[in-house]
């Protein structure tokens, strides 16, 4: 599909990168809340979730809309920070309080999440760049090793 892959090419910009930041989220949210839960504006283009982790400092909910991929049993989330050079708040808030809960069409599903390694988090890469081509554009823009979470039902 031609929009697709116009959509895919304008994300994997350095502009998209400095911009989205700033009004995805606060539109997501928005759109999350008029809906009563049951719809994101990003999920236009990729499947999406409504985190909600604890702080890992200040131990206060913290509320972030996400991409996701759902997969059997659960989901991938993808810490790619739209391929700025810092791990985003939320990867931080759940290597400490793994124990979360994520909005998905609608209800609220409480979650454990755990940050993949080695093999797993290989195989799960390779599934989220068939998935959304431009995580690649994302990884080689910085030095990190882009955190994969995957989150399952408590």
């Amino acid at each position: 599909m031609i929009g697709e892959r116009l959509v895919q090419k304008v994300s994997s910009t350095r502009g998209f990168a400095k911009v989205a930041p700033h009004v995805v989220p606060p539109l997501d949210k928005a759109v999350h809340r008029l809906t009563r839960g049951k719809y994101l504006l990003s999920a236009q283009m990729l499947p999406g979730v409504i985190l909600t982790s604890t702080g890992a400092r200040s131990g206060l909910p913290r509320r972030t809309p996400l991409a996701c991929m759902p997969e059997e049993g659960g989901w991938l989330l993808i810490g790619s920070n739209f391929g700025r050079t810092d791990h985003p708040a939320w990867t931080h808030n759940l290597l400490a309080r793994p124990d979360a809960e994520i909005s998905w069409k609608g209800q609220d599903i409480p979650v454990t999440a755990r940050l993949l390694e080695g093999e797993e988090r290989a195989a799960a890469w390779k599934a989220l760049l068939a998935f959304w081509p431009p995580y690649a554009t994302y990884q080689a823009r910085v030095e990190r090793e882009i955190r994969v979470f995957r989150v399952a039902r408590r």
